[in-house]
């Protein structure tokens, strides 16, 4: 990965006082060790007309498998290949804004005791970065970099030289000119921007991202028109994070607006004030439900199929009666964001050996998904064409023939009562249909008629007398195991 910063100097103020600016003396080649490989600072040109400072970014390749996202045991199956044929040595990304952060600490917060008045005032700048991931375009680039005073060339990068018609790469030769920032504030830029144009970071994103982002996006973040996607993808679509960040953005915004300090907006409520209680989310309690059953059914080695993000399986790893937990996704970006959300590369060992990620698909037969006391189909049915679900009835209750299978999805009778949900609308976009609960009960029955089971309904959520409840639940379990209890007894 590489990077260069350059400036024009005068007889008054020459231009390797960007030196003294970046705390690295021209004359010197410098090499500092960074958490993914090696950086080097030098400078191809240092006079007193013109001076260019470069980062060079050596990626350890080993240590990025290592300790990158979906690594260790039960990671995420990012392509196998993927972890070490990748751009990542070569293509600016969060890695080179973690290097900058490291090499250049001083000068991002605008420190130069030697230089004050330099630090402080506005450079001729010209910042190069000849392959630049953009998920987004050379138009992305533009609508990110423009509001903030650069003049912006992002020039595509073609797949192939010899083969123009195969088209551009995703990746632009970026070139950034401005007369009037400071050095402190282009280097916040890019310490922001790079790993919001790759959309992807290559660590762990922890709550203090969200102390980051504002201290590298004071003073230009809170009135970027681009705002919302710049946290968005810098928090890696963290929702929560995003919420946060965006709350506490909006009050600088007014306290900038109101020429006061955030902490005489932000006092609506006192530290000591009981907030009012609120409901506790749908989500909420369907898992609840959903962990009652299982604890009921004796299960211990538990699928959840369709797992999404990882909130089940998160907090059926809490309950130490569960031994084995497999969350099962076709998407594998889902399985990334899961994977990341049980920190499965610092699980500890114990604790890894009861969970596993796999990339399958409900509408096959999977030999791994036999032998399991349960299966869970949490808000899954609903995704699927209505012609595609006899293959996933076949497949999870012909072939892997769990013990007890729960199955929920939403009950269309109860969109009346979300005042917020227009009339006629199901209640996610790739919903393919949402059931009464008569449509739910007829097609549970045959279900379990057909495969040997007996199957019981189970309200989840406020139980509306009339139109039932937003939620409905059937929990199947298998006959000969439902007759080997009875014998028992």
């Amino acid at each position: 990965m590489f990077l260069t910063i350059s400036t024009r100097g005068t007889a008054a103020h020459p231009a390797t006082d960007l030196g003294f600016l970046l705390h690295k003396h021209p004359d010197k080649a410098q090499t500092f060790s960074t958490s993914y490989g090696t950086a080097h600072v030098l400078y191809p040109e240092a006079d007193a007309e013109r001076c260019t400072a470069a980062l060079l970014l050596e990626v350890d390749t080993v240590a990025l498998v290592r300790r990158g996202k979906g690594k260790g045991r039960g990671g995420a199956p990012d392509a196998a290949l993927a972890q070490y044929v990748n751009d990542r040595p070569y293509a600016a990304s969060s890695l080179l804004a973690v290097a900058l952060s490291a090499v250049f600490s001083s000068a991002l917060r605008g420190v130069c005791n030697a230089r004050p008045e330099r630090a402080a005032a506005p450079l001729p700048l010209r910042i190069e970065v000849p392959a630049l991931p953009a998920r987004g375009g050379p138009a992305l680039v533009g609508r990110l970099f423009e509001p903030l005073g650069w003049a912006v060339t992002a020039e595509p990068v073609p797949l192939d030289t010899e083969f123009p018609q195969w088209g551009d790469s995703r990746y632009v030769r970026l070139v950034l000119e401005s007369e009037t920032l400071t050095l402190a504030e282009a280097l916040r830029h890019l310490y922001v921007l790079l790993p919001v144009l790759d959309d992807a970071k290559h660590y762990w994103v922890a709550p203090d991202e969200v102390d980051k982002l504002l201290r590298a996006g004071e003073g230009w973040l809170p009135t970027h028109p681009e705002q919302k996607l710049i946290t968005s993808r810098y928090l890696s679509r963290r929702w929560s994070l995003t919420r946060q960040a965006m709350e506490r953005l909006e009050l600088v915004r007014l306290a900038e607006a109101d020429d006061s300090e955030v902490e005489s907006i932000d006092n609506a409520v006192e530290e000591e004030t009981e907030t009012e209680e609120r409901p506790a989310p749908l989500a909420v309690l369907r898992r609840e439900a959903i962990l009652a059953a299982l604890r009921a059914s004796g299960a211990a080695r538990v699928l959840d199929l369709g797992c999404g993000q990882g909130q089940l399986v998160q907090e059926l790893l809490r309950d130490v009666r569960f031994t084995e937990v497999v969350g099962v996704d076709v998407s594998v970006r889902a399985l990334t964001i899961a994977s990341r959300r049980l920190k499965l590369d610092r699980m500890g060992e114990r604790q890894a050996s009861r969970v596993q990620l796999l990339q399958g698909s409900l509408a096959y037969t999977d030999k791994r998904l036999k032998g399991y006391d349960a299966a869970v189909l949490s808000e899954v049915i609903e995704h699927l064409d209505l012609p595609r679900l006899p293959a996933l009835e076949y497949a999870v209750f012909g072939h892997a023939r769990p013990r007890t299978v729960l199955v929920t999805t939403p009950n269309v009778e109860y969109n009346v009562r979300w005042e917020t949900l227009p009339a006629g609308h199901v209640r996610h976009g790739d919903h393919r249909f949402e059931w009464t609960r008569e449509e739910f009960r007829a097609w549970a029955g045959t279900v379990a008629e057909r495969h040997g089971y007996e199957v019981a309904f189970t309200p989840v959520g406020p139980d509306d007398p009339e139109v039932g409840p937003p939620t409905q639940m059937a929990v199947f379990h298998r006959h000969d195991d439902t007759e080997k209890e009875a014998k028992a007894a």
